[in-house]
């Protein structure tokens, strides 16, 4: 199949990218700029090379178009955005990007009606409220969606325009509302810390991650390959689904780190602020529409994590730049 990402230079994007390059699919990426330290800690040279970069602005309707219409790209897997922090800074740009951006990827599906067969897009858990808001146990799929920040509004537009598209246009549609991934690659962004600790466990420093609480750990190539998965699916329609991992503390996450990683006890803390989402979140609806979704259990997800930094700090290329600060 061709796939065109975009946003495929972060971190589920690159592990997106490993899966299909792996699998034969051809990948083009469109971003602003090529970036590939994230893929460097899993793909070889060679892979990387597989990969065709096009520069672009998600936010430029008209250039976006021509390129799914010169790659014939029949799957489409959009990743651009910008998170949290921007989107509260500046909410003008992080609508242009998140809104905006996700239109023009729905726009040009239309006009290449012919061609693109299925947009799996980025929403996230941010759409639902804070875990206070809900009964307790796990959050249904379809619960009411109470977004306490500008992203998460944005992400919920996103899913309403996606279901609209279908209703106007037939053009079939899955939204992924990931919370917290982990893992190599995942160096940006405040739910980035339980992976950053991994990292400063083992170079056997101290490192505070910036929250506590529960939250629902998605190990990111679990994460990369439900995007495929669902890339793949022959369903029709406009479906936006939550995705599970564990749904466990922080306190719970540092334990699981001090367990694989050897001489961490003690290295790792944590903040006591809650992250404004609820955690406990019913992926069942995922399972019975698209099937078995992946799924790595913490220890497991850490322990790979620690595998593919303690091989490139081996070999003199990791980088610490993410725990400067």
């Amino acid at each position: 199949m061709q796939y065109l990402l975009t946003g495929g230079y972060g971190c589920i994007g690159s592990w997106i990218v490993k899966n299909l390059i792996d699998d034969g699919h051809d990948v083009a990426i469109y971003d602003l700029v090529e970036h590939t330290a994230r893929m460097a800690l899993i793909m070889d040279e060679e892979q990387i090379a597989r990969v065709r970069f096009i520069e672009g602005d998600i936010a430029d309707g008209p250039r976006f178009i021509r390129v799914v219409g010169e790659t014939g790209a029949s799957r489409i897997i959009h990743l651009a955005g910008l998170q949290v922090p921007v989107c509260r800074t500046d909410p003008i740009k992080g609508a242009t990007v998140n809104v905006i951006g996700t239109l023009n990827v729905f726009e040009a599906a239309k006009t290449h009606d012919d061609i693109v067969q299925r947009i799996v897009y980025a929403s996230s858990a941010a759409v639902y409220g804070m875990e206070d808001d809900y009964d307790s146990g796990p959050v249904d799929n379809d619960a009411v969606l109470k977004p306490v920040t500008h992203y998460g509004v944005f992400k919920q537009c996103n899913e309403a325009n996606a279901r609209v598209y279908f209703l106007d246009h037939g053009i079939s549609s899955i939204g992924l509302r990931p919370w917290t991934v982990y893992g190599p690659g995942r160096d940006f962004g405040l739910t980035s810390d339980p992976t950053k600790a991994v990292k400063a466990a083992l170079l056997n420093r101290p490192y505070v991650i910036g929250y506590g609480g529960r939250n629902n750990m998605q190990y990111v190539n679990d994460t990369a390959r439900t995007f495929i998965r669902c890339a793949e699916a022959e369903t029709t329609g406009a479906g936006a689904y939550s995705i599970r991992g564990d749904v466990v503390t922080i306190d719970e996450v540092i334990a699981s780190i001090e367990r694989v990683v050897p001489g961490s006890e003690g290295l790792i803390s944590h903040l006591d602020m809650n992250l404004p989402i609820a955690p406990d979140l019913d992926d069942r609806a995922i399972q019975e529409d698209v099937g078995e979704i992946p799924y790595t259990p913490l220890d497991d997800g850490i322990r790979e994590t620690w595998d593919v930094f303690r091989r490139h700090q081996e070999a003199g290329t990791l980088s610490t730049d993410d725990l400067q600060g």
